[in-house]
Order: structure tokens, then C-alpha cells, then sequence
């Protein structure tokens, strides 16, 4: 291959923009911390004037920021105490100047000194030099963490521990334990990482303020941020950064308030987290907390299209850059700013009233990469060298000079399988995939496809086998970097097809479109949540007497697509051929003219175009093959309608067959209701609780719970003050109900702490339901029923969190409400549905069926905002 230099000085002139999101700065975290450690202190060695001087001045210089100075320093001192034959304290100083060297960046001096330092100190077992190896092994563990090398800084730090325990140096442990959690972070293993610093948290709590203290706390709200806690994490992070202002430590406060800024990001706070980031940088005195604030501030103002702040934002960003050491984290943020640069010219290309700031042009993103690239070499780090290789293969296929990307990418490839980064090796395949499709060989970009989905696969059986293991990277950036490699491997399965129907590849390519929707829920929860015995969907149509047919509808970016399985009979499929853009829109008006009553005329318009694309084609095979039951697989923005709703011109479909939803291709332990003495445990709230004033009362639940015992099911009720989470939790463990019936405000949303129920003390989260409804990890409830919920006003995707609630509950069903349906309506529907269970040999679909159907025959209550928000997700029988 030509040198790399070489072929950007071709590469500059022709480079053009390209898109790409900026991420939150990689590895804040571990390296924040670990920069700011104060350098040892070993004063009290001090013997001989002139090298102490030295060393305490040496100190001093390294406090200030100025590392060059305290290396010449220290330097000095180093050859005093040979001379003096005081191996000890020279064992001190050099530790001391390896870390002044590691903020240089000069890690072969600073691995050569700590080596040194090392040596001197093996074999010794005094208390007082025992001390000064374990300080020693700390920094050594920094230093192996700053290039990369995590486990072997977990080592290092966990015999830290030992040392410190012998000699009975709690103060030792405790920061030991601190740097352990940072590794474990770095290598994903956050609930381990949480664990450790609540235990050290709950150790420091009674003792007074302390350096420990503050790093303990912002490292766990760091780490309780990537979970998804995102309160805890606040609350952690808020504390931290009192005691850093306790502390009066800039270091501190500056790292705690940068990491605020990433909560307050999460949580879309965006004033809060530019407010946060901007006083970062006017507090901190480490130019990589700065940058890294400026970075993530930068990614905000671009999202918000504010070019006028972005230009002034930018030379401020370029100069802290150029002055930091090399590190992981210099390395990863000049990626950053590289993904960054062209999206700002193309951003202000739009903006004609703007100017492009003259002093940064595109080909600024290749000189950044160039140089990220040489600097991860020196550095020895192939992780990092990968993703700068990706990200130059990326402006190469931008470009679209597509050998010069794809061999990029091979290379960037390469190392980041050799180096065991799968979270960077899906991205190296996928962006592979791309630029296989644009060469027109389409094989070759299938199988790049195969092996990026296969790789998020191993992230999610990590999930499933180690609950410990957490990829932060895969999780903020799922709708940018995770979704879009399924749907564009599914768009170039079917595209292969080349018109002839192919069953392999319908098979392939729904089997992926559940492989994405269980990533969504895994993304969701944060943690791989559908586990358990699965039985495929067709194995369940294709019994004997199976009267259900399933449609898979995928939306990609030119089409919508329909896979149909129909029992005993093969997959076939058919398209519409129309843009997603008209599909969402379409879809998000229908959803808002659903809910109101007095819409039915553009309801049925627009709900027929849907009908036409989903079943039209297939709707003359339906009828002759007996499907009385429709079970639909949905895609994006169709989950937030409901199919009941459909329209074919003279019909809604819910009068011609029973509906039921699925959150993938397979059931958990598929089978009938047992049609024994149904056993219903219900709970509601006719009041809602006091900070929830905001939600209306729900004055019709007596006569909800009344239809159900009228129905002839037996019924425990947990009503108002009884019905809170501990007792809901005790009467599901004590008894054998196979239904749980909640009449309560809930609110489902893409938002995972934006997902709840209410019960008389506040909210219960969805994220609870997994303890909630199972008794020791087994699933105890046949059929969950949640009366009243609704999903959240303008959230595309709010039927997410739905799915995701059916899933965390466990229960093999789940009937909900897509929306908010008034009190006599709900009764009788409820009443209505319990009846035609009761009585036996019919489906929980078909019991839906026919209480929807009762709804749409009375004068009332005809309107399809009545009768179609009741959905039935999972089991159908």
C-alpha cells in the first residue's frame, strides 16, 4: 500500500464531506480520573536537602500543569539520590517522574522510569517500602490503562489491594478499589464497576471529605449513567461535586461537572448540559476535561444547528487539542472532532446567511485521522488505531474512491478482531458491507452484513451469559449505529431476490428483522432481556387446526416490504414501493386522528392506504385458506397502531378476524390459557397519587373490577391505599393467580424512565415488572392486563416501551391500551372480554375479537377511538 501521508496529500484536494454524529468523548471516565491523581508524596523520606528540594519543587511544577519543567526537575533529582546510593528514595522520584511523563505522552520514558522504580523496590518487605511499591504499582497501573491496557491495570490494581491490606493502609484500599472499578468500566464490566464503589461509597460515608470520596461518587454516577439509572447517576454526580467544592480541588469539580453534562445529555436536557459543559471548562485545569466538554457542547450546538456558536466553538477546541499529551483519550478526541468538521460545513453550506469559519475546511478531518492514526501506532494501541482507520475509510467512501476506503477498512479490521474489540469490529464489517454493495458485489456485501449482525449477536450473548458486561458504545449510539445495519442487511437480502421469490432469503432476512427487535428491547433495558424456552411462530401456525397467518412488514428507505407466512404453505412477499418519509408521515397522522372520536371519515382514508400496503396483495389468499387470526410481527412506527383499525373499504379488519401483535418471531412457552377456575388478581387507583396531579381520576374502576367477578372470575382486589408495589408483589408470590389485572395511569415511551405505572405511592417502572410479576425467575402470570395506560404523546416510538413491558412482565400475554379510553367504554369492553374467556375453548385473541366487536356495535361507542386501542401482545391462544 502506498504510505498512508502519501495518499492523503491525493486524497485532500478531492475530499468531501461527510455525515456522521458526534459521540459522547470515549473513556472520560477512567482517564479523567486517573490524570488527576495528585503525584505521590514521599516527603518524609527526605534525608539529603538538595534532591528533596528537588522533588518538592518537582511537585509543585507537576500541581501547576507544567510537565516538561517537573520532568527536568525530577530528572535531576534522579541523579542526585544515585549518586547518594539511596535506592528508596529513588524509587520514589522515579514513580514520581514516570507520571510527569505520562502527561507528556512519552510513554516508552515513563514505562522505562516506573520499570526502573519497580526493580529497585521487588524483594523489599519492609512496612515502609512495601508503601512505596504499592504507590509505585499505581502508577504503573495508570500508565497501563493509558495505553490501552485494561486488564493488565486490573492486575496491577487488585495487587495494589493486597499490599495495602498487609500493611494496613485503608486509605491505600480504598483507592485501589476506586482504580479497579475504572478498569473494569473500561472493559465494559459496569454493574461489577457499580458494585465495588457502592461498597466504597458506603465505606467512605461516615468519614470526612476526602479526594476518595469525590472520585468514588463520580464514578459511580459515570457508571450508573451508562446503565440507564439515569437519577442515581444524577444524584451520585450532584454529591461529588459538593464535595469536590468542599474540597476546593478545580480537578474535581471540573470532572464532576463534566459528567453532570453527560447526564443532563441523556436526559435531552440540552441547556443544562451545554450550561454544564461551558462551566467545565471554565473551572478544570486539565486541557483533556476541556476539550472533552467542548467536544460534547460541540455535538449539541451542531444537532441544534446553531453555526454561528459552532464556528466560535471550533479554534477553541483545535488550540486545547494540540496541547494534550498523547493518550487513548487525545487520540479518540481528535476522531471526534474529525467526524465533526464536515457535518459543520455542510451544516453552513445550508445556512446561506452563514459563513464556513475559513480557518477549518473538510480535509482538516483527514489530517486529524493521519495523525490519530501514527499516534495510536507509537502508542501501541490497535483499538484505537482501528477506529481512526475506520473513521479515514469512512471519508474515503464519502469520497467514493471505494479501494482506497476498503482497504482501509480491512486494515482497521484486522486489528480490531486481533485486538478483541467487537464493538468497533461490527462497525469495521458493516462499513465493509457499503462499500462491497457499491462495487456491485453483492455477495461479498451480504456476507459483510452476515458477520457485523453476528458480531452484535456475541455483544448480546455476552449480555445473556455475563449480565456484568455493559458495551457503552453499542448503547448511545443504537438509532445511528446499531439499527441501521440490520435494516440495510435486510434491504440488500430482498434485494437479491432479483424478482424471483426465494425462501432462504424471506427466512434470512425476517429472521434479521427479529435479531433488530430484540436489540431494541436489549437497548431498552440496557441488558439482553428476552431469555427463556422460544418456539418459532411457524412451528406454531403450521400445527394441525392453526387458523393464524403472520405478516412481518419491514419499512426500509425506498419501500415497504411484507413477508406473510400462511399455514402450510411457503413465505412469499410483496412491496409498495414508497419512501419511509411518506410512511411515518402518514402514519403519525392516522395515530392522531385515531384518538379522536369525531374523525372517523379521514380515519378510514387514511387507514385504508395502510390496509392496501400491508394486505391487499395477500387478502383473496387469506380468505380461502380459513385465517380467522392475524398475528403481526411490526416494524417501527406501525407499532403505535393499532391493526384492529385497518379499513378495506367497507370493513375495519377487526370485524373480520382477531389481531394479535408479537414482539418476535418466537413465543416463551406458547400455550393456551388453562381452562381451569380463572384466578385474577386486580389492582387500580380511582385517585392519583399526590405529585401525579397531572393525570385525571379513574372513577369507573369499581365498575371494571365488578364486570370481572360478574363475569364469574375469581378476583382479589388491591384498591387505592392497598394497592402499592410491596403489596402487589406479596399477593402475586402468596398465590397462584393466572391473571393480573392493574386499572391504573401507566405510560409507555421509547424513554426507558419515562416507561411506569402508578400505584398509591408514586411510580413503579417497568424495569421493576421483572421482579414484580415472577416468583424466583419463573413466570407466574398467564395474562397481564394494564387498563388505562397509554403511550407517550409524541413519541414515535412509544410502543417500545410497551413491548418492553410485556416482555419484563414475563406474562406469555399481555393485553394494553394504546391510549386512554373513557371509564364506561373501558368497563364494558373489559366485562365484555372476561365473559367470552370464561367461557371456554376460545383464544385470548379471539376473546378481544369479540369484546371489540361488541364495542363497535354500540351507538356509543362505535368510533374506532373506542374500540381499537386494546392490543394483544405475545400468546394469541
Amino acid at each position: 500500500m502506498v504510505h498512508l501521508l502519501r495518499l492523503l496529500l491525493y486524497f485532500l484536494i478531492a475530499l468531501l464531506c461527510i455525515l456522521g454524529s458526534p459521540v459522547l468523548a470515549k473513556v472520560s471516565g477512567s482517564i479523567n480520573f486517573l490524570s488527576q491523581l495528585p503525584i505521590n508524596s514521599f516527603t518524609s523520606l527526605a534525608v539529603a536537602v538538595d534532591p528533596a528540594s528537588l522533588l518538592e519543587q518537582g511537585k509543585v511544577l507537576y500541581s501547576a500543569g507544567n510537565f516538561a519543567k517537573a520532568v527536568e526537575v525530577l530528572q535531576q533529582a534522579v541523579k542526585e539520590y544515585k549518586q547518594q546510593g539511596d535506592s528508596r528514595r529513588l524509587a520514589a522520584t522515579l514513580s514520581n517522574l514516570s507520571l510527569a511523563y505520562q502527561q507528556l505522552g512519552a510513554w516508552s520514558q515513563a514505562q522505562q522510569a516506573i520499570t526502573e522504580s519497580l526493580n529497585l523496590l521487588k524483594g523489599e518487605n519492609e512496612k515502609q517500602n512495601l508503601q512505596i511499591f504499592a504507590q509505585s504499582l499505581d502508577i504503573q497501573g495508570r500508565l497501563q490503562l493509558s495505553m490501552g491496557q485494561a486488564e493488565a491495570a486490573l492486575a496491577t490494581w487488585q495487587q495494589t489491594e493486597k499490599i495495602y491490606k498487609q500493611t494496613d493502609n485503608q486509605s491505600g484500599v480504598v483507592r485501589s478499589l476506586i482504580n479497579q472499578a475504572q478498569a473494569w468500566q473500561t472493559q465494559g464490566f459496569y454493574p461489577r464497576s457499580v458494585k465495588i464503589l457502592e461498597e466504597v461509597s458506603q465505606t467512605l460515608k461516615s468519614q470526612a471529605d476526602s479526594r476518595e470520596k469525590t472520585v468514588s461518587l463520580r464514578s459511580l454516577g459515570d457508571a450508573l449513567l451508562v446503565l440507564g439509572d439515569l437519577e442515581k447517576s444524577r444524584q451520585a454526580l450532584e454529591e461529588s461535586l459538593m464535595i469536590a467544592r468542599n474540597l476546593q480541588s478545580n480537578a474535581d469539580i471540573g470532572a464532576s461537572l463534566f459528567s453532570l453534562g453527560n447526564n443532563a445529555r441523556k436526559q435531552h436536557q440540552k441547556p443544562q448540559a451545554i450550561a454544564y459543559y461551558q462551566q467545565t471548562v471554565a473551572v478544570s485545569p486539565s486541557p483533556l476535561t476541556k476539550v472533552q466538554a467542548q467536544l460534547n457542547q460541540l455535538g449539541l450546538l451542531i444537532e441544534d444547528q446553531q453555526w454561528a456558536k459552532v464556528q466560535t466553538l471550533l479554534p477553541l477546541i483545535k488550540s486545547l487539542l494540540d496541547q494534550l499529551p498523547l493518550s487513548r483519550a487525545s487520540i479518540y478526541a481528535q476522531v471526534n472532532l474529525s467526524q465533526s468538521l464536515p457535518k459543520v460545513k455542510s451544516g453552513n453550506l445550508q445556512a446561506s446567511s452563514q459563513n464556513y469559519y475559513s480557518g477549518f475546511s473538510t480535509k482538516d478531518s483527514a489530517v486529524l485521522l493521519a495523525s490519530a492514526i501514527q499516534q495510536s501506532r507509537s502508542l501501541g494501541d490497535k483499538r484505537a488505531e482501528a477506529y481512526a482507520l475506520k473513521s479515514l475509510g469512512g471519508l474515503y467512501e464519502e469520497t467514493r474512491q471505494w479501494s482506497e476506503a476498503q482497504d482501509l477498512t480491512r486494515q482497521g479490521l484486522a486489528l480490531a478482531q486481533s485486538s478483541n474489540a467487537p464493538e468497533i469490529t461490527y462497525t469495521l464489517e458493516w462499513q465493509l458491507g457499503r462499500l462491497l454493495k457499491a462495487k456491485k458485489d453483492i455477495n461479498g456485501a451480504i456476507a459483510a452484513y452476515d458477520a457485523a449482525v453476528n458480531t452484535l449477536k456475541s455483544l448480546r450473548r455476552d449480555l445473556v451469559v455475563n449480565k456484568d458486561v455493559v458495551n457503552q458504545d453499542v448503547q448511545f449510539n443504537f438509532r445511528d449505529s446499531v439499527e441501521p445495519v440490520y435494516r440495510q442487511s435486510v434491504e440488500l437480502l430482498l434485494q437479491s431476490q432479483q424478482g424471483k421469490p426465494d425462501e432462504k432469503i424471506l427466512e434470512k432476512a425476517r429472521e434479521r428483522i427479529e435479531a433488530l427487535q430484540l436489540a431494541e428491547l436489549d437497548d431498552f433495558f440496557q441488558e439482553a432481556c428476552l431469555q427463556g424456552k422460544k418456539v418459532a411462530l411457524d412451528q406454531m401456525v403450521d400445527q394441525d387446526n392453526s387458523q393464524a397467518a403472520i405478516l412481518y412488514p419491514i419499512i426500509l428507505p425506498d419501500e415497504l416490504q411484507v413477508i406473510v407466512k400462511i399455514p402450510k404453505q411457503p413465505l412469499r412477499s410483496y412491496k409498495t414501493e414508497i419512501s419511509q418519509a411518506e410512511v411515518e408521515k402518514l402514519l403519525v397522522e392516522l395515530r392522531r386522528n385515531l384518538v379522536n372520536p369525531t374523525a372517523t371519515k379521514i380515519v378510514q382514508t387514511q387507514s385504508q392506504e395502510v390496509y392496501n400496503w400491508l394486505l391487499k396483495p395477500i387478502e383473496s389468499q387469506l380468505q380461502t385458506s380459513g385465517v380467522d387470526t392475524l398475528v403481526f410481527v411490526l416494524d417501527g412506527a406501525l407499532r403505535n397502531l393499532p391493526m384492529a383499525a385497518l379499513y378495506d373499504g367497507k370493513q375495519y379488519l377487526v370485524e373480520k378476524y382477531a389481531i394479535a401483535l408479537s414482539v418476535g418471531l418466537q413465543l416463551l412457552n406458547p400455550k393456551p390459557l388453562v381452562q381451569q377456575q380463572l384466578r385474577a388478581l386486580t389492582a387500580g387507583l380511582t385517585q392519583p397519587p399526590p405529585r401525579f396531579a397531572n393525570y385525571g381520576p379513574l372513577l369507573g374502576i369499581k365498575s371494571e373490577f365488578d364486570g370481572i367477578t360478574k363475569a364469574g372470575v375469581s378476583t382479589t382486589r388491591l384498591l387505592d391505599g392497598d394497592f402499592k408495589k410491596k403489596n402487589l408483589e406479596s399477593e402475586i408470590a402468596a398465590a397462584s393467580f393466572n391473571i393480573v389485572h392493574l386499572a391504573t395511569h401507566g405510560q409507555f415511551s421509547s424513554r426507558l424512565e419515562d416507561t411506569f405505572i402508578l400505584d398509591f405511592d408514586g411510580q413503579i417502572n417497568v424495569k421493576d415488572f421483572d421482579t414484580l410479576f415472577r416468583s424466583q425467575g419463573k413466570t407466574v402470570v398467564e395474562l397481564l392486563v394494564l387498563s388505562a395506560c397509554q403511550t407517550a404523546a409524541g413519541d414515535n416510538r412509544a410502543a417500545l416501551g410497551l413491548a418492553g413491558a410485556a416482555v419484563r412482565a414475563g406474562a406469555r400475554s399481555t393485553i394494553a391500551s394504546l391510549w386512554q379510553i373513557d371509564d364506561e367504554s373501558t368497563a364494558m369492553f373489559v366485562s365484555a372480554f372476561y365473559r367470552e374467556l370464561k367461557r371456554g375453548k376460545i383464544t385470548k385473541a379471539q376473546a378481544v375479537h369479540r369484546a371489540q366487536l361488541q364495542l363497535l356495535k354500540h351507538p356509543n361507542y362505535h368510533a374506532p377511538s373506542f374500540w381499537s386501542a386494546y392490543v394483544l401482545i405475545g400468546n394469541w391462544l
